[in-house]
């Protein structure tokens, strides 16, 4: 039977303890949280598990749906879709909210609705690409939903494409939010390159026949060094609030604000959180790429054992100027069931500093070890059997 295996790391101690208060942010926004994604460090984080409507921020699981789709193969970004004349009849004028200026009739690629959606935050390009994905509205947010589950968001559902009021059935979370956007720009990386940090994107004639082109709505875009998404969203019951993320000197950090009264407070109080979290915190590195931080016991190998190694440099967040005592250890649930893939994550390094900040990194597979034969699991229920 498995069970939890918790291995104190006391060579990852630091030799030079001192105290280390976590850094202090004061914020506008009623909803706040972010993370550092290179050590796993929650920096902040202000009722971010408060279920809220999400508005246009439900656009990126929209989008997330369909990098998945384009991945594996079961949407092609040059794949064309119609725009139906009832749904351009719905989304389109000042009553539609923000819209990627569609026309009824015409035939737009899964790539340039994408740029509609992220960049315009077209609520029409959401509902067109929804129709063309699953035939309908309704049917695409089922497919929305069972990936929430998959990607573990338990406070969020979604009963809309595009984050437009629902009487509540559609509902997020900072926490979700954030989970979202860190797997969005760590499962597809390329596709988030590509579509989220695009300044401007043009689509549509004004009636004098001109090109409409319209900015991108992400406030630290251009603002904070390395920042490169992820979405606006607002309404009168959500207020202003904004996903973003931004890269500096190897380390990612993701946030949320919500709840705020104003586009210029939104702009004013990302910028600030973004920065600080740069500012405040910084990154030391513990483990090398590929060492080796410990072994865990395997159940019905060829091998008895395998090496738990770091898929990338792992580092911890700490505060700014200081050399906080760390704790480690490696948890993971054991003995581990083979078969097991060379890389496959089986165990976590969880980290502790002196203020109690905890961080967790994942450990994979050094090898693989394939099923043990006939007489290796016999052998094993027998000295299972006798203890």
């Amino acid at each position: 039977m498995k069970k939890l295996i918790v291995a104190p790391l006391v060579a990852l101690a630091l030799a030079h303890p001192s105290i280390a208060a976590a850094p202090q942010f004061q914020t506008a926004a009623p909803i706040a949280y972010m993370e550092d994604l290179s050590s796993g460090a929650v920096l902040f984080a202000r009722d971010a598990d408060r279920r809220m409507p999400p508005a246009s921020l439900a656009k990126m699981m929209t989008v997330y749906v369909a990098f998945d789709m384009v991945k594996k193969g079961e949407l092609k970004l040059d794949q064309m879709m119609p725009v139906r004349p009832e749904t351009w009849a719905k989304w389109h004028g000042p009553s539609a909210g923000s819209t990627m200026f569609l026309s009824s009739g015409e035939n737009v690629s899964v790539a340039n609705l994408l740029y509609g959606i992220v960049t315009l935050s077209g609520n029409d390009a959401c509902i067109v690409l929804a129709e063309g994905i699953s035939g309908s509205e309704q049917a695409f947010t089922e497919r929305m939903n069972r990936k929430a589950a998959e990607l573990g968001l338990k406070d969020s559902h979604f009963g809309t494409a595009n984050g437009w009021p629902d009487n509540g059935v559609t509902y997020v979370t900072a926490h979700d939010l954030a989970k979202l956007a860190a797997a969005t720009i760590t499962n597809y990386p390329d596709l988030y390159k590509q579509f989220y940090s695009k300044r401007d994107f043009t689509w549509g004639k004004t009636m004098g026949g001109s090109a409409i082109t319209q900015a991108n709505r992400d406030p630290i875009l251009g603002r904070v060094a390395g920042a490169d998404g992820l979405k606006t969203g607002h309404t009168e019951e959500a207020g202003y609030g904004f996903t973003g993320s931004a890269v500096q000197n190897g380390r990612r950090l993701v946030m949320v604000v919500a709840g705020l009264t104003s586009s210029g407070q939104r702009a004013e109080e990302s910028v600030r959180f973004m920065e600080w979290g740069f500012r405040a915190w910084q990154s030391k590195p513990i483990v090398a790429k590929g060492k080796m931080v410990e072994t865990a016991a395997v159940q019905l190998g060829d091998s008895s054992s395998v090496g738990l190694v770091a898929p990338k440099a792992l580092t911890v967040t700490l505060p700014a100027g200081t050399s906080p005592t760390m704790t480690a250890k490696v948890v993971y649930n054991g003995p581990i069931k083979a078969p097991i893939k060379a890389g496959q994550h089986v165990a976590d390094l969880v980290v502790t500093i002196s203020d109690g900040l905890q961080q967790t990194m994942p450990l994979v597979a050094e090898k693989d070890v394939a099923e043990a034969g006939f007489f290796g699991r016999a052998w094993a229920g027998l000295t299972g059997f006798f203890g």
